[in-house]
């Protein structure tokens, strides 16, 4: 596109019974005092907010046909009832933004956010006269909208205290569609397959939920900057009508909050294809607050080793004990294994008191066990050049941990560790909390309390020079631009599935986690089996050339090459793989895909000319063409491939790979067969 499309023409978008409903007259000029519309900067997206007999509704439309079919907004608040109807707009204020701004680490070095602005004051009629502010801002690849409550007397005279029961964000998928989803408010969090269904076939779902309209679009829905805010749940109404459902609370409130505030943004991410939608997902970075922490050097991206898979084959355990992995001596075995290897650091599990109790009610943060000697083992890693990664398992008590927090980042530390890996392993809405008089209060990982609690974490670690990889956590909402010490998380059906799931993770969940969970951030997936066998031997529905894949498809900073130290000195080939590949990136492309069949990923190693190219497949095999144009077509590249063997596949044998060197230029393409829960890993240096 050479420049900006004009907007498509403005055409009436209610009824004219909405106009006679406020005592307007019909007619163009009527229409407009009753509807505001903000166009992306190149003119083919469009957002339109108006009223639907006095009820404040907005629709989304690209390239003047509806994506988001008119859909309402509102609230319900504690003691002032349904804000919703009665609703006036007032006059539009209007902005445009054009940046470019560099993250410290990431998919990508340089971001780009280019939107214009729109923010409308929606005012009630009658008594109350509450106001309420709706921020829009129109990409070109997407939308983010958000209610901004200013301080007024009209909420409450004396605090200006706002109490949320519910939000009434409406979201109608225009237009027929499927959608990958996982349950919202169910026991295992965020830790299901996806399922694919009809869009009217979806029940609660979390966000990102991930929508392919029959004539290819593709929709995603999400939120950003999530702080001091319920998580929401996307519950449908009817046929494709979606609405908020706010993660809950101890009290009998979602949310409370002292105005002014702002909510979270509601995102919708719109590409043509699967590609695009996870290209768009930057929006989510956008929608953020700028870096408050500046320069972060010891929030460094890396790959690392650790004390974690035996425990899932359950060959050591985390409690103290005859199988205990966390000794002194398993963590000095680690270190010189990272060292020699060239493997950034060691996470070491189950090495502190408290292991395991009824809802981690004895958890001691800096207290280890007898058989382990953090001091011995923090002076022999620094000897070694090896960084050690902590770890606090909370047991889902967010409250004990709260009161240890200081001690326990202190100790750390004073310890030389700059990274800790958290945990909350409880069922959904067991998260242990206690009142200032000792009342003990549950909670939601979703909910407003969890929403402070990872900000609390975060702000504290910072302090203390430490990054934090947040395990059955929140879901990412782009804070890591504000806190960029927030590096990576869980929030997804992870590598410990593949060791003791009942099923595995299937061949389609990759293709399927890059365009949905992906599009919310950084996910430490933990890849790297070399052995392809969980608990008891049983074979993993993968090949040796996918688990290598997994290391560029799903992005992470901190990278763990999960395997025993044995299973990968017998896979020389993908050790090789894995302790070459880079973990920060310049430049991020997803060359082709479809979700939930295939991936076909290439990042640019940060500061290097080399590229790192890696695809993924489900159970169906397939060749992909990989297009190479985006390449100096004027160089040359060396190129080495690890990918699926002759005979290979899960239907076959796995373990058969290929490990080959071609040459080839930048503008050519390149055919590679993709096998059965195969996939493939590339390598391609310029030729000096």
């Amino acid at each position: 596109m050479t420049g900006p499309t004009p907007s498509p023409p403005r055409r009436p978008l209610w009824p004219l019974g909405a106009l006679a409903a406020l005592g307007l007259a019909s007619g163009a000029a009527a229409q407009d005092e009753v509807t505001h519309r903000q166009c992306s900067p190149d003119g083919a997206l469009c957002f339109e907010l108006g009223t639907d007999e006095t009820v404040p509704v907005y629709r989304v439309l690209r390239d003047g046909e509806e994506v988001i079919a008119s859909s309402q907004l509102g609230f319900m608040l504690r003691g002032a009832g349904k804000w919703q109807r009665g609703i006036v707009l007032g006059e539009a204020s209007r902005s445009s933004h054009d940046e470019t701004w560099e993250q410290p680490w990431g998919e990508s070095r340089l971001v780009t956010d280019r939107h214009n602005a729109m923010r409308v004051p929606m005012t009630e009629q009658g008594k109350t006269r509450r106001t309420i502010t709706l921020a829009v801002r129109v990409f070109d690849n997407g939308i983010g909208f958000r209610y901004e409550f200013p301080a007024q007397p009209q909420i409450d005279p004396q605090l200006d205290d706002v109490i949320i029961d519910e939000e009434l964000t409406e979201f109608t998928i225009a237009g027929d569609a499927e959608a990958w989803w996982i349950p919202g408010g169910e026991w295992n969090r965020y830790e299901y397959l996806y399922a694919r269904t009809p869009a009217r076939e979806v029940g609660t779902a979390h966000t990102p939920i991930t929508f392919r309209r029959a004539d290819g679009l593709h929709i995603a829905l999400h939120e950003a900057a999530l702080t001091d805010y319920a998580a929401y749940w996307l519950q449908r109404i009817d046929a494709q009508r979606f609405r908020t459902r706010l993660a809950p609370s101890s009290q009998p409130w979602k949310v409370r909050r002292d105005a002014p505030f702002a909510t979270p943004w509601r995102v919708i991410l719109i590409a043509p294809d699967a590609p695009g939608l996870y290209a768009a997902a930057d929006i989510v970075l956008n929608l953020n607050e700028p870096n408050r922490l500046g320069e972060v050097p010891y929030a460094r991206p890396q790959k690392y080793v650790g004390i974690w898979w035996a425990m899932h084959l359950d060959l050591w355990s985390w409690n103290a004990g005859p199988k205990h992995g966390a000794t002194t001596q398993h963590a000095i075995d680690y270190i010189d294994f990272a060292a020699e290897h060239g493997f950034d650091s060691v996470l070491i599990e189950g090495w502190n008191e408290g292991w395991w109790s009824e809802s981690g009610r004895n958890f001691q943060f800096a207290t280890a066990y007898p058989d382990f000697d953090m001091d011995r083992v923090a002076a022999y890693a620094a000897e070694r050049g090896i960084e050690i990664m902590g770890h606090h398992e909370t047991a889902g008590n967010a409250g004990l941990y709260e009161r240890q927090l200081e001690e326990a980042l202190d100790y750390y530390q004073r310890h030389g560790v700059h990274a800790v890996k958290t945990g909350y392993v409880a069922d959904a809405g067991v998260v242990l909390r206690e009142d200032p008089d000792g009342t003990e209060q549950w909670e939601y990982h979703d909910g407003q309390f969890m929403a402070r609690h990872h900000a609390l974490v975060a702000e504290r670690a910072a302090a203390h020079e430490i990054a934090i990889n947040a395990h059955e956590p929140i879901k990412d909402t782009g804070l890591r631009r504000t806190w960029p010490n927030l590096m990576t998380r869980e929030g997804a059906r992870g590598t410990e599935y593949m060791a003791w799931g009942e099923p595995r993770n299937p061949p389609d969940h990759e293709p399927t986690l890059l365009f949905t969970r992906m599009l919310s951030g950084p996910f430490d997936l933990t890849p790297g089996i070399v052995s392809l066998e969980g608990r008891g031997g049983e074979l993993l529905p993968n090949t040796l050339a996918r688990q290598l894949a997994d290391y560029v498809v799903i992005y992470s900073p901190l990278q763990m090459a999960a395997d025993l130290p044995e299973n990968y000195l017998a896979a020389p080939d993908a050790l090789d793989f894995i302790e070459q590949v880079p973990v920060d990136w310049e430049r991020t492309k997803v060359l082709s895909g479809e979700i939930g069949q295939y991936a076909v990923v290439a990042r640019q190693r940060r500061g290097g000319d080399d590229w790192w190219i890696c695809g993924v497949n489900d159970d169906d095999a397939r060749t992909v063409d990989i297009d190479l144009s985006f390449l100096d077509p004027g160089t040359r590249y060396t190129i080495e491939i690890w990918r699926d063997g002759e005979g290979g596949g899960i239907n076959g044998d796995r373990f058969a790979m290929v490990r080959e060197t071609r040459e080839i230029r930048g503008g050519d393409r390149l055919a590679i067969e993709m096998l059965a829960g195969g996939g493939f890993a590339m390598s391609l240096r310029p030729r000096r």
